[in-house]
């Protein structure tokens, strides 16, 4: 991925497939100190009743695409854009502008050494180049499938086509600069999450001290 040195602020990418863990592990980051800042709730800060952007959305799915409440029906969008090509394209053109001059707002305006940026879909989107380091959290394919399937109350078979809609295994930790193995003990997670947590840090005092953002050897591992 590439860098540029648009931010001050070391900015660490989360992501990893559905059912690998990223709110557990984000979780943990937060309770270290770090600013954690989740694409998905401020897209969902942004279409709230009354926003512009679900105005923009009403406006072209039409009414149908709200709930009795106000509310933008999810689900619905969903199907809508899962089935059609042009109305994702549609729907991405309008919210991924909104959705990164936020972000980078929530960035600059943070406190602590690093920030967290949880993207699902980090690798897919190519959206956020900025970040200095993409940690992805990694769990084998049969254990995400397991736990999707008991999270959404779905069969496995369905588990496995929503997986088939993300960056295969392989190819995603290929693109990683650091992994952290979520199919182990609470306690060994832990310890990988402060392991990494003192080595952000330590790369953000690097580029504070610098100016520079820090060297990314070529096979890209963890210092």
């Amino acid at each position: 991925m590439a860098r540029q040195d648009r931010h001050t602020r070391f900015t660490v990418g989360l992501t990893g497939g559905i059912g690998s863990g990223k709110s557990a592990v984000s979780a943990l980051f937060a309770a270290l100190g770090v600013t954690v800042i989740d694409a998905d709730q401020v897209a969902r800060a942004l279409v709230t009743p009354g926003s512009p952007a679900l105005r923009s959305i009403v406006g072209h799915f039409g009414m149908p695409i709200l709930r009795q409440d106000g509310e933008l029906d999810r689900a619905r969008l969903r199907q809508l854009i899962f089935a059609d090509p042009d109305a994702r394209a549609w729907l991405e053109h309008l919210l991924h502008p909104l959705i990164r001059e936020r972000i980078e707002a929530l960035i600059a305006a943070a406190t602590s050494d690093y920030v967290l940026l949880v993207v699902p879909l980090l690798l897919e989107s190519g959206a956020y180049d900025f970040v200095n380091r993409v940690l992805v959290v990694d769990v084998p394919e049969a254990l995400q499938v397991a736990r999707v399937a008991a999270r959404d109350r779905i069969d496995p078979a369905a588990a496995k086509k929503i997986m088939a809609t993300q960056m295969p295994r392989q190819e995603r930790l290929a693109r990683a600069d650091d992994v952290i193995d979520n199919s182990g003990l609470e306690s060994d997670l832990n310890a990988e999450v402060k392991r990494l947590h003192e080595f952000y840090r330590q790369q953000s005092t690097r580029q504070h001290q610098t100016g520079q953002l820090p060297h990314l050897p070529e096979d890209r591992a963890l210092e």
